[in-house]
């Protein structure tokens, strides 16, 4: 009918913050109920995140098979699978790429994370690092002498800056903007890809056969922007930061209340 909204068919959320909230570190189980019911629906949920492809199966272990996931905030999307194909990948520059992260690294009290396709690479300041990396992240990780030791392609550089990150952004978005896309990834990240969830989300909906119009987008924070606006129906979390609210005028507390309706 003319007028009526496209059908929903592919849900995609970002996790910290959004379906993590106050701290969470498990995803809540109703969400799980919730895939599975609206997989009979014919409508498909998607992880979409700065995390790597490990560390989102391990969150959605009970479901990890049936989903594709957005990873790396749009730089490498994986379909459904065991392990899932690759269905896109955004290559960095390698040249610029290391000189980005050598610029990082010469930051104090600031640590490089450097993503292949499902390892992240280390080159640590301090002996604790790879621990939080992979106990708390969930991550895939190896620790190497310098960047240009990375033996895959790079498709993501973040910067972990534990006293937050206005230091890095002042230091680094001027320079490296004109040449990546620079995103607060979370208080203590910064993240500089060629990528973003937009990008991601709309090659995921080339592979899939669908319009972003039938895309229902939940996120909370800067680097959740261009994939809520690629998105026919975007949700900004309750709990973003005032300028994004005045952005995204549907907002929620809950991915699962939102789910619940459809």
């Amino acid at each position: 009918k003319e007028g009526t909204p496209p059908m929903i068919r592919l849900i995609a959320s970002d996790i910290d913050g959004t379906l993590l909230q106050n701290g969470a570190t498990e995803i809540p189980p109703e969400i799980f109920d919730h895939i599975h019911r609206l997989e009979k629906k014919g409508i498909l949920f998607c992880p979409a995140s700065g995390r790597q492809y490990t560390s989102l199966r391990r969150l959605f272990a009970p479901v990890a098979d049936q989903v594709p996931f957005l990873c790396e905030n749009g730089a490498v999307v994986y379909g459904p699978g065991s392990p899932g194909p690759i269905l896109s990948k955004t290559v960095m520059d390698r040249r610029l790429a290391e000189e980005l992260c050598a610029g990082i690294l010469a930051l104090p009290e600031t640590e490089v994370l450097i993503s292949g396709a499902d390892v992240s690479y280390l080159c640590p300041k301090t002996p604790d690092l790879e621990d939080q990396i992979r106990w708390f992240l969930g991550n895939r990780t190896a620790v190497l002498p310098a960047p240009a030791d990375v033996p895959e392609d790079i498709i993501k550089v973040s910067a972990y800056c534990p006293n937050g990150i206005e230091a890095a952004k002042a230091a680094l978005f001027p320079k490296w903007e004109q040449h990546f896309r620079c995103a607060v990834a979370g208080a203590v990240w910064v993240d500089f890809t060629l990528a973003d969830k937009g990008l991601g989300i709309s090659r995921l909906c080339g592979a899939l056969g669908l319009r972003l119009e039938e895309v229902m987008a939940f996120g909370d924070n800067y680097n959740d922007i261009p994939m809520l606006e690629q998105a026919g129906r975007p949700y900004l979390m309750e709990t973003a930061a005032p300028e994004l609210r005045a952005r995204f005028s549907t907002r929620c507390r809950t991915v699962a209340e939102v789910l619940e309706t459809l």
